[in-house]
């Protein structure tokens, strides 16, 4: 009898290292296994696919990319006594399709992977409602090999629980990227559509592998000349690529289009031309694009237009793009960072302001896309107060996965460890249990439109993003956006043994080193609640001591709020009452000191220097222990890192080891800068444990870096 296709592959480890960044989670390193391999060759793989699909086409190649690099075999594809079947349900046999209730289980693109028993003989079996379904089940069944898993009792059922997964590209049409830490973007838009390059056919393989179903191409600081016939024609190339792999195109619309590209005197969007104009534009890029997916928006937030500019709503822009996008099935993501021009009271309440007075009143394809915090991408924030504020309309996520914040390309920063706090914080807007996941997916008020954005850290370096380690923010994202509740030490365990080993030596230990990363960059950056105390424009680096810019709102010095008394925004009723925005549980809970969680502390509250916290130091001690704890877990990463040695690629070892080590100096700039300027207000001795600053406060603020990456153009 035949044995199981690869039925042992449960615990066994693949020594060879080779690892080539550019290839992503997908390396399908070989097998050495000389008894796996054997037992293999034995069973001659005969696949069932119908391949007159252009996604069964992907499927196809997928696999014999797979098989060939893993286990050095050439799959057969025939119907003849077939060992793997990928089928739709629809096209199965009575006697191979599964129960009712399994397929009422499953949406769109769900999947159903089982070990089967036909004939006699073991098979595995991959089903699914439609092809994209097929091909999110054959890169979960190709995972299990990746990660030696058992696939004599396989039982998969799975579906996606957000709609639209997106990533937001901040690429310019110039090829730089706002807040790029990879090099220039990976769309030469000077030689498309006619040069259609391998690195976008692996970005959609890539993207399909993790879930992904969406890309929106272009900056949010959008050039409108992205909407002309000549880019219209250059992103039907890219969709075109895309769509076997199950991704749909977006772009950013800028506002003021009809005026900059079409000729107008305005781009209010109540007046009839105007609105004609923007039907005339969804017709024809619906007639190049049929599958279009829509439009993302940022509208009258730091300096681009919108309807403000003619005295309308937010409402009234995104259901003018809403009525021209809707007879083709488009969909408008209409972001809500927004602040307005005027001097504020706490920047952190003016999204909320703005849009909660109109929910219920978008029409049923625009989402509104709300940041996880209401500032800006911190290492650390609350949730945003939206989340559970607006159960009339669709909510959209939007995470950063490029670390502005967070050291750029230069820091090991383990990102899915924040989408995970945040996703699983209760808003309490509908009782207990109503996390931010739930809002997001729908789940929390029966809605149906769904989505879910990460902005994008993809750049033309080799290995895609920068640092190594940084693809796993790429990867943990698609894994969170799939699944909402899924814990970021299981998407670490994955990516781990996909990319560099299964051995349980390095999973082990580096599973740990990414899930404490996250916490290292709070505590040598913003510990506390502490945020947005990054040096101006380019945000590499301390800047605690930033202030006089064009906006309040822009410096340190407002967010922080130090002085002889103590630190902290208040943000309670006898403060900017932000607090207040926020269900009456949180209210009440975080309106006092002692109640607060001490990691948002500094976030809602103006706290004493000699405040004693609930280890019973006063708050001068706690936060430079904390600055030194961020410190020393650097330094225990290089440990652990060096001790990774044989199970790595010599390459990515040793830039990930040059990383590492300007990790710590740099982490050891933000505890000495922010330390010597803070000193100034306490007016404490440095605790024992902090170590004599090598430079004075003037030094530290004297730095500049006028070119380094990342920077927002000044065109914007």
């Amino acid at each position: 009898m035949k044995k199981l296709i690869l039925g042992l592959l449960v615990f066994v480890s693949s020594y060879g290292i080779a690892q080539d960044g550019y290839k992503l989670w997908l390396q399908y390193k070989t097998v050495d296994n000389a008894k796996i391999r054997e037992h293999y060759s034995e069973l001659n793989e005969t696949i069932s696919l119908d391949t007159n699909s252009s996604i069964a086409k992907v499927i196809q190649k997928e696999l014999k990319l797979a098989m060939q690099g893993m286990l050095s075999q050439n799959p057969r594809f025939s119907e003849e006594n077939p060992t793997l079947i990928i089928k739709k349900i629809a096209d199965l046999p009575k006697d191979l399709k599964p129960k009712q209730n399994l397929i009422d289980s499953i949406n769109d693109e769900g999947f159903n992977i089982q070990t089967i028993t036909s004939k006699s003989t073991p098979k595995i079996l991959i089903t699914a409602k439609t092809d994209q379904g097929l091909l999110y089940g054959v890169f979960t069944y190709l995972k299990q090999l990746q990660l030696h898993k058992d696939l004599t009792e396989l039982s998969i059922t799975d579906s996606p629980k957000i709609k639209k997964r997106l990533l937001n590209h901040w690429d310019n049409l110039d090829r730089t990227i706002e807040r790029g830490y990879a090099g220039f973007s990976i769309w030469d838009w000077h030689l498309l559509p006619n040069l259609i390059k391998e690195e976008y056919i692996d970005y959609a393989r890539a993207n399909a592998s993790i879930g992904i179903n969406g890309t929106v191409l272009n900056n949010v600081n959008a050039s409108a000349y992205i909407l002309q016939e000549d880019y219209l024609e250059k992103v039907q190339a890219l969709a075109d690529t895309f769509r076997p792999y199950g991704i749909q195109v977006y772009l950013t619309a800028r506002f003021s289009a009809p005026i900059e590209i079409g000729g107008l005197e305005t781009a209010d969007p109540l007046n009839k031309e105007v609105r004609q104009w923007w039907n005339n534009k969804a017709d024809e890029i619906y007639k190049l694009i049929p599958d279009f997916g829509g439009f993302l928006v940022k509208a009258n937030s730091e300096g681009q237009p919108g309807p403000n500019n003619y005295g309308r709503s937010h409402v009234d822009g995104a259901n003018m793009l809403a009525e021209a996008l809707a007879p083709h099935n488009g969909i408008v993501m209409w972001r809500a960072f927004v602040y307005s021009d005027e001097k504020p009271d706490d920047r952190a309440k003016q999204a909320y302001t703005e849009f909660v007075p109109f929910d219920g009143t978008f029409k049923d394809n625009v989402l509104v896309q709300v940041k996880n915090g209401a500032i800006d991408f911190q290492p650390r924030e609350p949730f945003h107060p939206l989340f559970g504020a607006m159960p009339e309309t669709p909510l959209m996520m939007e995470f950063q996965i490029t670390q502005e914040y967070l050291g750029g390309m230069s820091h090991l920063v383990f990102l899915p460890k924040i989408f995970e706090e945040t996703l699983q914080e209760d808003t309490f807007s509908q009782g207990k249990g109503s996390t931010v996941a739930k809002v997001v997916d729908g789940s929390l008020t029966d809605t149906q439109l769904t989505g879910i954005a990460g902005v994008s850290n993809i750049g033309n370096a080799r290995n895609w993003t920068g640092h190594p380690f940084a693809q796993a923010n790429w990867y943990g994202f698609g894994r969170l956006a799939w699944n909402p509740k899924l814990k970021a030490e299981t998407i670490a365990q994955e990516w781990l043994g996909m990319t560099f080993s299964t051995d349980p030596a390095f999973v082990k230990p580096m599973t740990s080193l990414l899930l404490d990363s996250r916490e290292a960059v709070v505590d040598y950056m913003t510990p506390l609640g502490l945020h947005h105390m990054m040096a101006e424009g380019h945000h590499q680096g301390p800047g605690p001591w930033v202030k006089d810019l064009g906006r309040e709102d822009w410096t340190s010095v407002y967010y922080h709020k130090a002085d002889s008394l103590g630190i902290g925004f208040d943000r309670t009723a006898t403060g900017s009452d932000a607090l207040s925005q926020y269900a009456p549980e949180i209210e009440k809970a975080y309106s006092k000191i002692e109640t607060t969680p001490e990691k948002y502390l500094l976030w809602f509250h103006h706290v004493p220097w000699n405040y004693e916290l609930k280890n019973g130091k006063n708050l001068w001690y706690n936060l430079a222990r904390h600055y030194q704890d961020g410190v020393e877990e650097v330094e225990k990463m290089i440990s652990t890192w060096e001790q990774m040695k044989p199970y790595v690629d010599e390459k990515a070892y040793r830039k990930t080891e040059m990383l590492l080590s300007i990790q710590l100096k740099e982490s050891q700039w933000w505890r000495a800068s922010c330390l010597l300027y803070f000193q100034q207000f306490s007016k404490m001795e440095m605790p024992d444990f902090i170590p004599e600053a090598p430079h004075t406060l003037n030094y530290y603020e004297s730095i500049r870096d006028p070119y380094a990456p990342g920077i927002k153009p000044s065109w914007d």
